[in-house]
């Protein structure tokens, strides 16, 4: 995670995952690499085969705009992984690490604890800030404290209770590199980071791939062990004046099972009592 060259690294795993073919080369013959040659990419993309090894192995300039975006065409990049490689070849300037207690703002605590759907608020390391009632019913996880992550990745409980749970670990694996680009050297994110690579094959498989998508809403499909199965759909909506805190929210398709079942956990949760002061987490950030 604290690679000095990620850049290079996301060329290269990017590179890999290219197959001639799909770029108009033959793809007959015996091939040593996996996906497509250096010296193939560099011809596509209109630069030297000496300026591509420099790039990739980290010892090149900051590449142009048009350079970039020769490369993330070649590369089939989408619009999310193009301005992640736009935004891992700026240059950052190095800044010290400093702790502090991430704070969701008040309105937005006060909202989700009157909303009749389930709410949480999650920072952009996945860390759950504040939830009320309803999304706790909904998830165990779904408890300020809880790091979304390494609940999908590691509890059992997750992957019985998300019935889609390959996509929900691709998304947010993908999610979490969207957000990386301009912290590679967050200590709190490295961490994280390295924990899960060390615990989970599957967190360690995807990460290196790579993949990139902004964290959007969707639909997830949740099988509940009180209500049963419910496909619901989950908006994520950003909190304007936070770093990268989402406020996630789900919701049925009226007049469905899945409506029913929703409205059943929401007597359930209300019956269990007052919802728990929302918590916070230290999160480490720099100045």
């Amino acid at each position: 995670m604290t690679s000095t060259n990620a850049l290079g690294e996301y060329l290269r795993s990017r590179r890999e995952l290219v197959r001639p073919q799909d770029v108009g080369l033959p793809a007959g013959g015996r091939r040593r690499v996996a996906g497509l040659r250096r010296e193939e990419l560099a011809m596509l993309a209109g630069i030297s085969a000496d300026y591509y090894l420099r790039l990739e192995q980290g010892r090149g300039q900051r590449p142009s705009a048009q350079v970039l975006d020769a490369l993330a065409r070649v590369l089939q990049l989408d619009a999310d992984s193009t301005a992640y490689l736009h935004e891992l070849a700026a240059p950052k300037p190095r800044r010290r690490a400093r702790r502090r207690t991430e704070q969701v703002p008040v309105g937005i605590a006060q909202m989700i604890d009157q909303m009749p759907l389930p709410a949480f608020v999650q920072n952009k390391y996945l860390d759950v800030l504040a939830a009320n009632a309803l999304g706790r019913a909904l998830s165990p996880s779904y408890h300020p404290g809880t790091n979304l992550l390494r609940a999908v990745f590691l509890d059992p409980a997750e992957r019985d209770l998300h019935q889609d749970w390959d996509r929900a670990t691709a998304d947010a694996v993908a999610g979490l590199r969207a957000v990386s680009a301009t912290d590679v050297e967050d200590p709190y994110l490295a961490a994280l980071v390295g924990d899960l690579s060390l615990r989970s094959e599957r967190f360690r498989r995807l990460w290196a791939r790579h993949d990139v998508h902004k964290r959007v809403g969707g639909t997830s499909s949740i099988k509940h062990p009180e209500v049963g199965l419910m496909h619901l759909r989950h908006e994520k909506l950003a909190i304007t004046g936070t770093d990268g805190q989402l406020l996630v929210i789900y919701h049925a398709e009226p007049h469905t099972a899945a409506a029913q079942a929703l409205a059943l956990l929401g007597s359930i949760a209300a019956s269990a009592g007052p919802p728990a002061t929302p918590a916070v987490r230290d999160s480490a950030t720099r100045t």
